[in-house]
């Protein structure tokens, strides 16, 4: 509530799911529902332990770095208690395979790219009498439930012994969606009525007019929209992300089963089966297929990688500092770091304000108001709904960090780890190293461009429209350079290009800001900064790293440490270079099929026919998973 950030939209849609599964529970049985405790794992479970005296304790595997260290520390305090309660840690469900697993099958090192996962993934074993290599089949709803403890032996709010822990409220990363009145959340462990309920944002303070998001959590939800897409047989059959589009809106042109399957609202292995079914339909049927990794099931073994990464690093992985596979860039606005974990990170949640500038792009990017329509228009779709397509993703991503505004990209998945309704911290890091050319890719030159990227996907820009709807009412010509408008057809149009997006426009006048700086002026000084990081060929485990010494390298000064305000700081000269003027714009089509030039992180190089055979290799062997006929 406090240590993760967590927004109203995904909170909301967090609750959503509980009270869908609570509704499930009664249907198998009207005397049981989803019993929710409000206190800290690691201090309550023991004492329900004791209370309920529960022989058998069971919970799911869950390979996330914070999770492991939760997950230890209440199996020692439950061992702890002498009482000789056993311990079940059922397998992992929110993936296709164990992420242990898949680093085990690929030599205790971390998945790095597609043709790993594909290798390592062959070799495990599912257990279940199925085929080595596939993922496990889901189990059977049930279709019964035991009762309940009774209301005596379930009431705790009798019992001396029974002291609630509430935890500390400071440091709150949540703190500017409450409106101070959370104090009821935590009255009792029972919640304020001493009934279990679910959680409801009033009671932690959340107004819910601020969970905007149209996207519903629950089994249900899940389900139906399940149902929709396996019922279309052509769009599963032909689906291929790089080519959906990321302008689509109402409804988006993609499955948005993302904060299902992190929820545990839809398995991730029956969607994987479900695709299956149609895959072999249509293949019977003499149709074809879309091609791995673009498809569904290849789309699920991608964000398996991020998960075999993760579970290879530990809290390093959401971070830079101490990273062995990110390589080291000197960004601005850097992050402070604790030695103890903060909820799920290392990070402290500050960071340090070495250049005014940089501050001020970041937070104009996070509210929507750089002046450049297309990437306004995204971060406005992030905040309000909770959701962006994996190409707006990119696009953001890729402008805050290396085409751009060269700040960390820490700072920039902070942004979505609040804001996104499927936040996972695997995939959510992952893809901003990828985007910013820290880990899993290393072509920085390709870039993707604010304007031209959208035009290629929406050139009459209905998306812009919807999002910045300041703009609605400009010609087409202008709609992705705003500015370039004659002043006399602003006026016409009714929005004013001025400022930096701060000025209130009026009834009959809006404003929109002018963009925050020229894109070719700092494309080009990205190109050259990251061209000098690269030849200095650090990662975040180098000593130099670690001890601070980069700074002298890279002449970079420390500046104010906040969370919310900006420090004065003129940053380091750095030395330019000298860059072809054909430069390439990420065009979408190849960004999720796995960098098959970077193997191991600290290779300075790949043999060109190595490569190839190698990533032809783990093609035939991806199309084989992906495809195979499903033994009856």
């Amino acid at each position: 509530m406090y240590r993760a950030r967590v927004g109203p939209n995904r909170w909301k849609f967090l609750l959503e799911s509980q009270s869908c599964l609570s509704e499930r529970l009664t249907e198998l049985n009207p005397r049981q529902k989803l019993n929710v405790v409000r206190e800290a794992p690691a201090s309550v479970i023991p004492k329900l332990v004791r209370k309920w005296k529960v022989d058998v304790l069971v919970f799911e595997k869950d390979t996330d770095a914070y999770a492991k260290s939760r997950d230890e520390e209440v199996r020692r305090a439950v061992e702890g208690l002498g009482l000789g309660v056993k311990v079940v840690v059922c397998a992992i469900g929110r993936t296709l395979y164990d992420p242990d697993e898949l680093v085990r099958c690929n030599g205790g090192r971390p998945t790095m790219n597609m043709s790993q996962t594909v290798k390592a993934s062959a070799l495990i074993d599912p257990g279940d009498g199925g085929k080595k290599g596939e993922p496990r089949r889901c189990m059977p709803t049930p279709v019964t439930l035991p009762g309940p403890l009774g209301a005596e032996e379930m009431d705790l709010s009798g019992d001396p012994e029974f002291r609630h822990e509430v935890p500390e409220p400071a440091p709150d990363f949540n703190q500017e969606h409450r409106n101070g009145n959370e104090e009821g959340h935590y009255e009792s462990i029972a919640g304020p009525r001493n009934d279990f309920a679910v959680v409801t944002l009033e009671e932690m303070g959340i107004d819910p007019k601020l969970a905007m998001s149209p996207h519903k959590g629950g089994e249900r939800e899940a389900l139906r929209l399940l149902k929709t897409y396996i019922d279309n047989e052509e769009y599963t059959g032909t689906f291929e992300k790089p080519k959906s589009s990321p302008a689509d809106f109402g409804p988006q042109s993609t499955t948005l089963l993302s904060p299902h399957h992190h929820f545990g609202t839809l398995s991730v292995r029956k969607f994987w089966w479900d695709v299956q079914d149609v895959f072999e339909k249509r293949k019977k049927a003499g149709k074809q297929n879309a091609p791995p990794p673009a498809n569904f099931p290849g789309q699920l073994l991608f964000r398996d990688m991020y998960f075999g990464a993760q579970a290879a690093l530990g809290y390093a992985f959401a971070q830079t500092r101490g990273n062995k596979i990110a390589r080291f860039i000197p960004w601005h606005l850097q992050s402070n770091h604790s030695d103890t974990p903060v909820g799920e990170h290392l990070l402290d949640g500050t960071y340090n304000v070495d250049d005014e500038q940089a501050e001020e792009y970041f937070r104009r990017w996070k509210e929507g108001r750089t002046g450049f329509p297309w990437i306004d228009a995204l971060m406005r779709q992030l905040k309000y709904e909770g959701w962006m397509h994996h190409l707006g993703r990119h696009s953001v991503a890729c402008f805050l960090t290396r085409g751009g505004c060269y700040v960390s990209w820490e700072r920039g998945a902070e942004v979505f780890e609040e804001w996104l309704v499927d936040h996972e911290t695997a995939c959510n890091v992952g893809n901003w190293m990828w985007l910013s050319c820290t880990a899993f890719f290393s072509q920085f030159s390709r870039m993707y461009s604010p304007i031209a990227f959208g035009k290629k996907w929406d050139p009459d820009g209905h998306f812009i429209r919807h999002y910045v709807p300041e703009l609605k009412s400009f010609d087409t010509k202008y709609i992705y350079e705003p500015h370039k408008a004659p002043i006399a057809d602003q006026k016409r149009w009714g929005c004013q290009i001025t400022g930096d997006g701060t000025e209130k426009g009026t009834k009959d006048m809006a404003k929109y800001p002018k963009p925050m700086f020229d894109f070719n002026e700092k494309r080009q000084s990205c190109l050259n900064k990251m061209k000098e990081a690269y030849d200095a060929h650090m990662y975040g485990d180098d000593k130099r790293v670690m001890s601070g010494e980069w700074k002298s390298m890279f002449n970079y000064v420390d500046g104010k440490t906040t969370m919310d305000e900006t420090g004065e700081l003129v940053s380091g000269t750095k030395k330019r270079m000298r860059t072809p003027d054909d430069h390439e714009y990420e065009d979408g089509q190849h960004a999720d099929v796995g960098d098959q030039i970077e193997e191991e992180p600290r290779r300075k190089a790949a043999k060109t026919n190595g490569t190839a055979k190698s990533s032809k290799g783990a093609q035939t062997k991806l199309d084989a998973m992906v495809t195979r006929s499903k033994k009856t």
